[in-house]
């Protein structure tokens, strides 16, 4: 079997030795070449105008991004007004609903004195109306007792005239009250 670790083949060369020749071909060397592939492959791109392609690329983003950003501050504008809009309109509804509360207030305290002045009148109506009741109520209690006060005293007089007056009672008086009248 073959050994396992590595060898590795240092070359050193003593100090002031010459160093290799690096290849070339039509008299240039591989980093020149390089450099001249690079400087064709730039006359290409300016030949074909691809700087210019660019640029115009670049100024049509450059517009796009300004058009962009003109309508961003017209929407920003836009936005501010109606930000200022509607808190013209909060601060006019916070002034019409203290008006509205104000005006409720003053309608509620009117009505509330309203219905005072009515209370009242209906109270005063009310005792007169029971007042009126109360009179009449005594006027015909006194009209009822008074004929009752008449009917018994009426059937009080009957029995008393016909217990104590007979029927020989009954001619002399009618004979005294018929001289009586005779006069």
């Amino acid at each position: 079997m073959a050994d396992t670790t590595q060898t590795t083949a240092v070359v050193e060369q003593p100090h002031g030795a010459e160093h290799e020749v690096e290849p070339a071909a039509l008299g240039l060397t591989p980093g020149m070449w390089v450099a001249a592939s690079m400087l064709v492959f730039l006359l290409v791109l300016v030949w074909k105008k691809v700087p210019a392609a660019l640029a115009g690329g670049l100024d049509k983003q450059i517009v796009a991004i300004r058009k962009h950003l003109d309508e961003a501050k017209t929407l920003r504008a836009e936005a501010e007004k109606l930000r200022a809009e509607y808190a013209a309109r909060i601060a006019n509804a916070e002034k019409d609903a203290a008006a509205m509360l104000a005006h409720a207030r003053t309608e509620a305290d009117a009505i509330v004195a309203k219905a005072s002045a009515d209370a009242q009148d209906v109270i005063v109506r009310r005792e007169r109306m029971a007042q009126d009741k109360i009179a009449a109520t005594e006027r015909a209690t006194i009209d009822e007792l008074r004929a009752k006060a008449g009917a018994i005293a009426t059937a009080a007089a009957s029995q008393l005239i016909a217990s104590n007056l007979g029927a020989d009672a009954d001619r002399a008086l009618v004979d005294s009250t018929i001289a009586g009248l005779a006069h």
